[in-house]
């Protein structure tokens, strides 16, 4: 917001009325520099209400003073994520091992590194965005600029962790990066995309069991690799995978708020 937002905007949002998000969050950011602003905002709110809130400012104050010092309970709020985080990303690369130690041991079945990778990071990722997993839930569940940002900073992190190893399990037996790099993306995307309707907990495990079912269990028992992983289906998954983020960027406004991407329908959305 490069103009400062009227008076009669801002009594709107001091009131909790009705307003779309992204004036909600453009009024924000330009409260956060704008101290005339927030003057009149200061002015909006309700008598009685302001009395609360300097009530609450003012025992939050006073724990803060009583309390320990911020940064340890900041290192202790990270290391609480990571941990429960650290279980998924510990079985993701379990199996990215056990897919390379198969494949070394029986030549003549079909690559288990190739049908692994796409789902490889799915578990990791819903862990990341989801309520169960998440000691900051309702924090976030109550900010108004979580959303697609925060969603995609956690998926990159979890990629960051994920794709090394698979890029070794790669290396290790010998496919090119495209035959397991372009099917993860796709699928990473694809998780994303419908995580905007359904959660992106739910949308990670019904895709991983979809895959599962529909192409790992057939390939396995058939000792044969399906049409959709060989070495000429490169340029299928790069366009599957762009037309996915292109989805997930034209519906980013599904994950303007957490509560779908957490699992409960509805939460925090007008």
């Amino acid at each position: 917001m490069n103009t400062h937002p009227t008076p009669v905007l801002i009594s709107r949002y001091a009131a909790g009325d009705a307003i779309d998000d992204a004036t909600v969050w453009a009024i924000e950011a330009h409260l956060e520099s704008c101290a005339a602003c927030r003057t009149v905002l200061t002015t909006a709110v309700d008598p009685a209400a302001r009395q609360l809130l300097d009530r609450v400012a003012d025992g939050i104050a006073a724990g803060i003073a009583a309390g320990p010092a911020p940064a340890r309970r900041r290192r202790l709020r990270r290391a609480g994520v990571t941990a429960r985080i650290l279980p998924w990303l510990a079985t993701a690369v379990a199996l990215m091992l056990v897919a390379v130690l198969f494949e070394s041991t029986f030549h003549s079945m079909p690559s288990l590194v190739l049908l692994i990778a796409p789902v490889a990071p799915l578990l990791p990722v819903a862990a990341a965005w989801s309520r169960r997993t998440d000691p900051a839930w309702e924090l976030i569940a109550s900010m108004p600029r979580t959303g697609l940002s925060l969603l995609l900073r956690r998926t990159f992190a979890v990629l960051m962790a994920v794709v090394p190893v698979l890029a070794a399990a790669g290396g290790v037996t010998g496919h090119s990066p495209v035959r397991w790099l372009l099917p993860c993306l796709a699928f990473t995307a694809g998780a994303l995309a419908l995580g905007g309707l359904v959660g992106v907990d739910r949308a990670a495990l019904g895709l991983s069991v979809v895959w599962s079912v529909g192409v790992i269990a057939p390939s396995l028992a058939g000792q044969r690799l399906p049409v959709i992983l060989e070495a000429g289906s490169w340029p299928g998954w790069a366009a599957a995978t762009a037309g996915l983020v292109a989805v997930l960027l034209i519906r980013a406004g599904d994950h303007s708020r957490p509560g779908i991407g957490y699992g409960q329908p509805g939460i925090g959305r007008n």
